[in-house]
């Protein structure tokens, strides 16, 4: 059990944590949530040992511990290997085996071996290209030198150090920044399988519904627990915030009785004994706590106006590089309401695609027509880079409008959060999240009729990605948005084009069809049962054909019967361990439970070995529904060949 014990934790002269408490149960996974500003960064490196409380104290059993690194590596190692050096055991146990080698001591060697057999030595590198290939690594990256990625791969190396190594407690700070949609659905699935505690700090709300088990949220300094994931802490927040407004309500209304009551009767010397009785009164009500609200941002993105239609129309394009291609024979046009999501695994051309239809690059070959009058936005995932850092937002404004009167900018800055002494402050130190909402702030301001966006909510908290997705719901002209924030794309688009294999076309479908794809998705040039079948149909008469399709129905039927069979008992214990999980959740949440720490600690354990099972039997189930599946569009396909 890890236990926080009026932690108390500053930043400077601020108090990010003031005696706060919590409890984390072994193999629990916990999203810590709160503002930018509030302290989980800090948290997480006073866990692992780098910060030192300013008071209070952090329990914690003997355990293996790592936190995902924030720095971007540059290193001349190829990246597998520069993965596999993260394990210092398998490190010392090489290097002990080096040693033994040179001094030719048989002893030595023996127990240098033992040590590599501990470490996994044997299977080290499979298991660190299985895990670089599930970050979207191809086999040609991960032999490349480290210096030679990009800072976005980088870290993505670093996360995948902070999985290779051994550990009991995982630590990890905004890890799906760098990740495309695809990674983030394998590294969610990696996650519920990991024995271990996960305490996770993220903005993108799916990712923490799908792997958190509870939440701890950073409020006024104090550690406050929910359970489940970020949906379920908001509406429990929100219901508790309810209720302290209605009690802070009461509260005010009994202190303004009695004060009311002093103040008419201080006078009064019949009355001294009650103007006193209700000054001490007064003075012993103690203040309920008050609801702060976070401070939130209300983008007001500006109406489109009259917009051509369409807004562009490409036709068999071809884009990429250097005059190599990247995607071939591109169709796609753009109409004056369209809302499209472009969907696609890391690397296979959707920047590429929308570098090309707004005009940053040009097309190698093919039509790519905008309409003259088009004003488009474009977000680029370097735009923030192009600041000047000794800017600031109000002269990065008026460089933009040297005409327009600063009271007009000040009121655009405003609408993205940037008030008063914030229009004044240098670029340069702020955050990625201000600097990304500059950025927006900066291209929503010529009213586009087109907004392209590449990846807009990377560096946002979770409280502007919610402002930027309402804003984006309510805008009235045409939407391209890259994005790996699911909430984000089912909340602002309609459709999707998918880029893959060199193409880049209409997907027939929404994002949880798109999710099913990448897990099913065969490699390319894979053949099919109905290629290798093909001409067979034709043959025989009628009946001859009906008796064959009875025999290929009944052949169907007893392969899927056991997997079937599999299925009803796979679906009788998900029932079982849920309403036993909704039992303990129920008994968690009573504080009286609390006094009995070993219960409690049993539930926990509980509940974390009953929530373990279950994601084991949901990825049981899904992979025999996959077999399931496979064996009908096998028979299907026999069927489709044979007539």
């Amino acid at each position: 059990m890890i236990r926080l014990k009026r932690l108390t934790l500053s930043r400077g002269v601020k108090r990010l944590l003031d005696e706060a408490d919590a409890s984390i149960a072994p193999g629990e996974r916990i999203a810590l949530v709160g503002p930018n500003g509030s302290g989980k960064s800090s948290l997480l490196s006073a866990i692992v040992g780098d910060v030192v409380p300013d008071g209070g104290e952090i329990d914690l059993p003997t355990m293996r511990i790592v936190l995902l690194e924030q720095r971007v590596p540059a290193s001349g190692v190829a990246a597998w290997e520069f993965v596999e050096a993260a394990d210092h055991a398998l490190r010392d146990a090489r290097h002990a085996e080096s040693r033994a080698q040179s001094c030719g001591d048989g002893m030595a060697i023996a127990a240098s071996h033992d040590l590599l057999e501990a470490a996994g030595a044997a299977s080290s590198r499979a298991r660190v290209k299985e895990l670089l290939a599930g970050l979207g690594f191809s086999e040609p990256m991960t032999e490349q030198p480290v210096e030679a990625l990009s800072g976005g791969w980088r870290m993505r190396l670093n996360l995948a150090r902070a999985l290779f190594v051994p550990s009991d407690l995982l630590l990890l700070d905004e890890p799906t920044n760098h990740l495309d949609l695809d990674a983030i659905v394998w590294f969610e699935r990696w996650l519920t399988r990991y024995p271990g505690t996960v305490i996770a700090v993220s903005h993108d709300r799916d990712f923490l519904d799908r792997i958190a088990q509870a939440t701890l949220s950073i409020e006024a300094g104090k550690l406050v627990r929910y359970a489940g994931g970020y949906s379920a802490y908001e509406a429990r927040r929100a219901e508790r915030q309810a209720q302290a407004v209605r009690a802070q309500a009461a509260q005010r209304a009994r202190i303004d009785h009695l004060t009311a009551f002093i103040d008419r009767f201080r006078a009064k010397a019949t009355k001294a004994r009650q103007v006193q009785s209700r000054i001490k009164a007064l003075e012993r009500l103690a203040a309920v706590a008050t609801v702060r609200a976070e401070r939130g941002i209300d983008f007001e993105l500006p109406e489109a106006g009259d917009s051509p239609d369409p807004l562009i129309v490409a036709e068999g394009l071809v884009a990429g590089y250097g005059g190599q291609p990247v995607l071939a024979d591109v169709e796609l046009t753009l109409s004056r309401d369209a809302r499209i999501g472009v969907l696609g695994r890391n690397g296979a051309g959707k920047s590429t695609l929308i570098r090309t239809l707004v005009g940053d690059l040009e097309p190698i070959a093919g039509e790519c027509r905008r309409s003259r009058s088009l004003r488009v936005g474009y977000f680029a995932q370097h735009g923030i880079d192009a600041l000047r850092p000794d800017d600031s937002p109000l002269s990065h404004f008026q460089r933009l409008a040297p005409q327009a009167k600063e009271s007009a900018l000040r009121d655009e800055l405003g609408r993205f959060g940037f008030s008063g002494e914030d229009a004044l402050r240098p670029i340069g130190p702020m955050s990625g999240g201000e600097k990304a909402r500059l950025v927006l702030a900066s291209i929503v301001r010529t009213r586009p009729h087109l907004l392209v966006l590449d990846e807009p909510t990377n560096h946002l908290d979770a409280a502007t990605r919610d402002a930027l997705t309402e804003a984006l719901a309510d805008f009235d002209g045409a939407l391209l948005l890259v994005s790996h924030d699911r909430y984000l794309l089912r909340a602002t688009v309609d459709r999707f084009v998918l880029v893959h294999d060199g193409k880049a076309d209409p997907f027939d479908g929404d994002l949880d069809d798109y999710l099913a794809w990448l897990q099913r998705a065969a490699p390319p040039g894979g053949g099919t049962q109905a290629s290798r079948t093909d001409g067979a149909a034709g043959r025989g008469d009628r009946r001859e054909e009906r008796r064959a399709a009875a025999q290929r129905r009944q052949q169907l039927g007893e392969l899927l019967k056991p997997i079937d069979a599999r299925l009803k008992a796979i679906d009788a214990n998900l029932a079982k361990g849920a309403k036993r999980l909704r039992a303990i959740e129920s008994e968690l949440a009573d504080p009286l439970v609390y006094r009995d720490g070993q219960r409690a600690v049993e539930l926990s354990r509980e509940r974390a070995a009953l929530s373990r099972s279950h994601d084991e039997l949901e990825t049981q189930w899904l992979e025999l529904g996959e077999q399931r599946e496979a064996i009908e569009r096998e028979f299907s396909a026999q069927d489709t060949a044979q007539t």
